[in-house]
């Protein structure tokens, strides 16, 4: 199952079953990625974000009510979830839309910022259920965000000195379930982070990766409560690199929940 998203002007954001799955600044664009993970047998939910607010504000005020905006320009933008055949692309006239967001603006006409629009949908789709769905719900308070920085701390200084223990038993369950439910092998997941780390240890990318602090750690509460979204208040995944090559940069967002005081990453 493939998300494409398009936009011609507004910054987007896109979400799967109330998990941020995708984002596209502002001006023309387009991206597309799979969301396996991130949908479940039955009743799921699209929704596009038109203009989000930054990620601090989005942090700090979850509820902050729409501002009115005038349109500069002309603009649209439209996500849609597409079941994509073997051999198939996204610009064959057969590919199946399973759904559709869209949203458009006049020029000079007012909108509100940020505008969120869904579709519903129902799917029959053949993987377990995932583990996250299933989380608690969460009102962190600051014990568990200090809970949650001491735990990302000591997988960032692990990581950069090429040690993936911390990150790989902080992500043991997402790793086991994806090998379940792609029919891999029991261990692959890990063995290929672990693979990945080291290659990127020895490259020297890892030489850069800051452990976050309370200053630069933003907790968002995403999936309807069940997981938080560890961000730096550019809104980037909080764990990544600082290369002067943008390029060479290694990222690895983390949405994680709190069970009996630890810290498990189930996406």
């Amino acid at each position: 199952m493939c998300l494409h998203v398009q936009t011609s002007g507004e910054p987007v954001e896109v979400l799967v079953n109330g998990v941020p799955v995708l984002n596209l600044p502002a001006g023309a664009g387009s991206q597309s990625i799979t969301v396996h993970e991130y949908l479940q047998n039955g009743s799921n939910r699209l929704s596009l974000v038109v203009a989000p607010p930054p990620v601090a504000l989005a942090v700090a005020a979850p509820d902050a009510p729409a501002q009115p905006r005038m349109a500069a320009r002309a603009a649209q933008a439209r996500a849609r979830l597409v079941l994509l055949r073997n051999g198939k692309s996204l610009a064959d006239e057969a590919v199946r839309v399973m759904a559709e967001v869209v949203w458009a603006v006049d020029e000079g006409s007012s909108f509100d910022a940020p505008t969120v629009q869904h579709q519903d949908l129902e799917l029959p789709v053949g993987f377990p259920r995932w583990r996250w769905m299933d989380a608690p719900v969460l009102n962190p308070g600051p014990q568990d965000r200090n809970l949650v920085l001491a735990a990302l701390q000591r997988i960032a200084f692990d990581l950069s000195r090429g040690n993936p223990d911390t990150l790989l038993a902080a992500c043991r369950l997402r790793l086991e379930e994806l090998d379940h439910a792609y029919q891999r092998p029991t261990g692959h997941g890990a063995a290929a982070l672990r693979e990945q780390v080291q290659q990127l240890w020895q490259s020297g990318v890892l030489a850069t990766l800051q452990p976050p602090t309370a200053q630069t750690l933003l907790l968002r509460s995403v999936a309807g409560g069940r997981l938080l979204e560890c961000l730096n208040p550019l809104g980037t995944p909080v764990l990544s690199t600082q290369n002067d090559d943008t390029q060479a940069n290694a990222a690895w967002p983390l949405r994680l929940t709190l069970i009996e005081g630890k810290v498990y990453v189930l996406r």
